[in-house]
């Protein structure tokens, strides 16, 4: 956050079975236990909600990478117009 706080969430295997084994691989990668998230949106747009959403999100963004359900996107192997086109198509308000 901006003010430099955090909110702690946990996972558990149980009640969240794919988001707990991604977790469990980069800390056997990494030997970090831990990784960050934040709220998919950026400034005056709402949260995103559906894959195309994300994907128009992650084409007007400077995320590298995308991952939705089973796909994995990264930004170097999009196609340039459809980045460019996206880019073009969005406006955010200055920080």
């Amino acid at each position: 956050h901006v003010d430099y706080s955090a909110r702690v969430q946990t996972v558990h295997e149980e009640t969240n079975p794919y988001y707990y084994r991604m977790i469990n691989a980069f800390r056997k990668l990494t030997g970090c236990p831990l990784v960050i998230n934040t709220s998919f949106n950026v400034r005056g747009e709402p949260i995103v909600c559906t894959p195309e959403h994300a994907f128009n999100c992650f084409g007007g963004t400077e995320m590298d990478v995308l991952i939705t359900g089973p796909y994995l996107c990264r930004k170097e192997n999009q196609d340039p117009k459809i980045m460019e086109e996206i880019r073009a198509n969005r406006t955010f308000d200055a920080d």
